[in-house]
């Protein structure tokens, strides 16, 4: 098959460090159990409508914080940035997505958003700069897996489904991409994305 010439990217979990740990350690500052937040954040049935409407940008991340904190039983001030207060760049992928642009390949972003204030998860990233095309899903009233954003995205990126890879942590939004014509990823291991990135991309990221 021919070698991809186009490569979107997830972000956190993707160009950041790994969520999980960053949540478990959340837990251990506040003194909650484990799994405390993949009970009341992820497991229930209201704080996933929440986090939908987070994603869509239907509500504010204070907002989100006043309805997440009374399931954890915890402050709401800040909570989003305080459960992820420890993701770091993901040097690895950011390095590669910059070789994979050196060598011509159209790299874009796509993101399910937790919004944007008070905290910012994409603050110090210079996506905007650093990237042939950025979406958000907040910005347009929708989420992955959504298949329309991934149409926005490809519109963005002038690039047709085909053409295109797809990284991404969550295996569900993976495979959306794929039943598209995208070549998925699924983020597990930086250097192993990386490697399979080459394969697909048929050049070297190192």
């Amino acid at each position: 098959m021919p070698h991809r010439t186009g490569l979107v990217l997830d972000f956190g979990g993707v160009l950041t460090t790994p969520l999980l740990p960053a949540v478990l350690n959340f837990e251990k500052r506040e003194g909650l159990p484990q799994g405390a937040c993949l009970k009341a954040l992820y497991m229930d049935e209201e704080s996933v409508r929440l986090t939908h409407e987070l994603e869509r940008g239907a509500i504010s991340q204070t907002e989100w914080n006043d309805g997440a904190a009374p399931k954890l039983g915890v402050s709401p001030d800040n909570l989003m940035g305080r459960i992820f207060a420890d993701l770091r760049p993901e040097r690895l992928l950011i390095d590669a997505a910059d070789a994979a642009q050196r060598a011509g390949i159209r790299v874009g972003i796509l993101s399910n958003s937790v919004g944007r204030s008070p905290w910012n998860l994409y603050d110090g990233y210079d996506l905007d700069i650093l990237y042939h095309s950025v979406v958000i899903s907040e910005d347009h009233g929708l989420r992955k897996p959504d298949p329309e954003l991934f149409q926005v995205t490809l519109k963005l990126m002038g690039l047709s489904a085909e053409e295109c890879v797809f990284v991404d942590d969550t295996e569900e939004y993976v495979q959306a991409a794929e039943e598209l014509g995208f070549a998925g990823v699924l983020a597990q291991h930086p250097d192993q994305t990386v490697s399979q990135l080459e394969v697909l991309l048929g050049i070297p990221l190192a």
